[in-house]
């Protein structure tokens, strides 16, 4: 347990209608939209960038991963630390300024450098999002409605990558990548003062009964609480494998079919696009849902659930990028597109449950930690290495056989899904909040 004040202050509870927590979450949901759209843009643009600056699939997966993950995880602690003591409101309006103005400045690049340092500064702006976003739904919405609260809110995953995928593909179609970057950029900017204006900030620990006024918690306690809890463990490093495959596939799914067959960015984005929309965002929706049914009489099922569901998706991806024509392969993709998102709502309130109250940010934050330093920063970065390694010997299909090889790491991440389970419930009872909050 924390060290926390010998006679903490009773916090007084605001009581929010159910319409305006449905706004809440909706504003929120929109705000991680345009976080993905401006982080999964690159993707979309990845070929027509290797082919104005003359990049290799090693930069471009550095582009994609390393030079963004590395700031993304580092300031996403300290960040976290001031959402834990200051308004998380403001802390997400000026983020989501910060990156939107950072993407469109990547418009403007005219080298790899240029453009290295544009991402790093949407990467900057972005590691202040998730972690205030999760503490705030915590303060709104009480244990047993969180885990579809999460559900929903990380719908901003596959929708922010659908639009990206389709707004990009069209615009680089019928103009370029830098007017791309410009146009999915500015409008984040008016998306922050809304944020500002009308999202009112919580006490803190708001949805529990009872809840004290807390001293924020250090660092080094926070660390030491969470990873006394070895389910915490098993899920940061479930995660960070799974994020390995899932940041390094769609990273280069675009080029992919691109090079692979032959399909123009418009098509590409018109295909993928309402897949990822209609699937990932099905698996996310229902992933939360499905948890808190069956959790109610098991809680283990908050990472069964995950672990299934990422085990079951590989057979798929394999026949997937073996098929010999697109539209096999697009159709092999439905399975695991859907089962590849499950994860993220039971996951994100099982964080906050195994945290007590003053920490939730914290929490959130190492997570995202480790989730960006080895998916998102050695997931693209490792598949471009290993293409350009595998070039000679299969040419252009080399992109193929490197995202192949990434998919068994799904595998490796049920593992610790299970192991997860098996001293989950001792881990969330104990939670010294556990009678208010679990």
């Amino acid at each position: 347990m924390l060290n926390v004040p010998a006679k903490p202050e009773i916090q007084k509870r605001v009581m929010f209608t159910p319409r305006y927590r449905q706004y809440v979450l909706g504003i929120l949901v929109v705000v991680y939209v345009f976080n993905f759209i401006d982080r999964q843009i690159l993707a979309i643009l990845l070929e027509p960038i290797r082919q104005d600056l003359s990049l290799t699939d090693t930069q471009l997966g550095f582009l994609s991963g390393v030079a963004f993950a590395i700031f993304y995880a580092i300031l996403g602690i300290p960040i976290a630390r001031l959402a834990d003591r200051y308004s998380r409101v403001t802390i997400i309006s000026l983020s989501l300024a910060a990156w939107s103005v950072m993407t469109a400045v990547c418009g403007f690049a005219l080298n790899f450098w240029q453009l290295m340092l544009g991402r790093i500064g949407v990467a900057v702006g972005e590691a202040g999002s998730g972690p205030a976003s999760h503490s705030l739904i915590s303060d709104y919405f009480p244990a047993e409605k969180r885990a579809s609260a999460m559900g929903i809110y990380a719908l901003g995953v596959p929708i922010g990558t659908l639009i990206g995928l389709l707004a990009g593909g069209w615009i680089v179609h019928y103009f370029d990548w830098r007017t791309a970057f410009i146009v999915v950029g500015l409008p984040g900017v008016i998306l922050a003062v809304i944020v500002r204006m009308s999202v009112k900030e919580p006490p803190r620990g708001n949805s529990v009964a009872g809840a004290t006024q807390m001293a924020p918690a250090t660092l080094m306690e926070a660390m030491s609480y969470l990873w006394a809890r070895p389910s915490f463990g098993h899920i940061v490093i479930a995660v960070a494998l799974h994020a390995f495959v899932s940041y390094g596939y769609n990273g280069w799914l675009p080029a992919f079919f691109s090079r692979s067959y032959q399909m123009s960015s418009a098509e590409i984005g018109s295909w993928l696009a309402p897949m990822i929309g209609i699937f990932a965002g099905l698996g996310t929706f229902s992933g939360g849902y499905i948890s808190d049914y069956f959790a109610t009489r098991d809680r283990r099922w908050y990472v069964w659930v995950p672990g299934i569901t990422l085990a079951v998706s590989v057979p798929f991806f394999v026949l997937a990028f073996m098929a010999e024509d697109k539209y096999t392969t697009l159709a092999l993709l439905i399975v695991p597109l859907y089962f590849n998102y499950v994860y993220l709502g039971p996951t994100f309130a099982m964080v906050q449950g195994l945290a007590e109250i003053r920490i939730r940010a914290m929490a959130s934050a190492i997570l995202l930690f480790v989730i960006s330093l080895i998916g998102l920063g050695l997931g693209p970065f490792l598949v471009g290495v290993l293409s350009d390694y595998l070039k000679p010997a299969y040419g252009e299909e080399s992109l193929r056989i490197a995202l192949l090889l990434t998919f068994l790491f799904n595998i490796w991440s049920a593992v610790h899904y299970y192991l997860a389970g098996r001293t989950l419930r001792e881990d969330l009872d104990s939670n010294p909040d556990k009678d208010r909050i679990l």
